[in-house]
């Protein structure tokens, strides 16, 4: 679980426009909330929480004013639907030791039996609970020759010491599909001859 030191100023100015001025700055708008305090309203620095959030469920160590020091993980972020930078992040207060409850990503490795099936991912991110500065940054799964039917439930799927799961043991994470078998234009004419004979 990687840790990210970010500097943090404290926000006074609300709304659109104040929005708009940090984003300006190339700054993000943050709230910080948790363990029943009040939210922390701050500004952190663009393209260092940018860079951050490229891992899961990353701990990010706060220095707010220079003055306290906090550790968090983000819970919500909203970006611009077109350009994609950062409008808004939402972080949760978290302290070491601390359960939290999170989603790890689910990868798989290995190659199908053949015939052509197909791999659906029915959960992306597995739901987990596990200590606050230990979170994994995934799980990966063996799909080593599975056959059309075969699915790979959470109770499968092996989780690191400290982890436990945050879903029902039975649900379905992956499933194996048989592929569709297209009509060749061919066939599909003749059955148009043989309904009009």
């Amino acid at each position: 679980m990687s840790e990210v030191k970010l500097s943090a100023e404290s926000r006074k100015e609300f709304g659109k426009g104040a929005a708009r001025r940090i984003r300006r700055d190339n700054k993000v708008p943050v709230v910080l909330y948790g363990h029943g305090s009040e939210p922390v309203h701050l500004t952190l620095p663009g393209h260092e929480l940018l860079l951050a959030l490229r891992t899961p469920n990353v701990l990010i160590s706060l220095d707010i004013d220079g003055k306290t020091n906090e550790l968090a993980i983000p819970k919500a972020v909203q970006r611009d639907p077109l350009k994609g930078f950062l409008e808004h992040v939402d972080l949760l207060l978290v302290k070491r030791g601390e359960k939290v409850n999170v989603e790890i990503p689910v990868h798989t490795e290995g190659e199908l039996a053949p015939g052509g099936n197909l791999l659906e991912h029915v959960l992306d991110a597995l739901p987990v609970e596990a200590e606050a500065t230990h979170i994994p940054e995934a799980v990966t799964v063996s799909v080593e020759g599975l056959e059309a039917g075969a699915s790979i439930h959470a109770k499968d799927i092996a989780l690191p010491s400290g982890v436990s799961l945050a879903v029902d043991e039975d649900a379905v994470v992956i499933q194996v599909l048989q592929a569709q078998a297209e009509e060749t234009a061919g066939e599909s004419a003749e059955g148009e001859e043989a309904a009009e004979a």
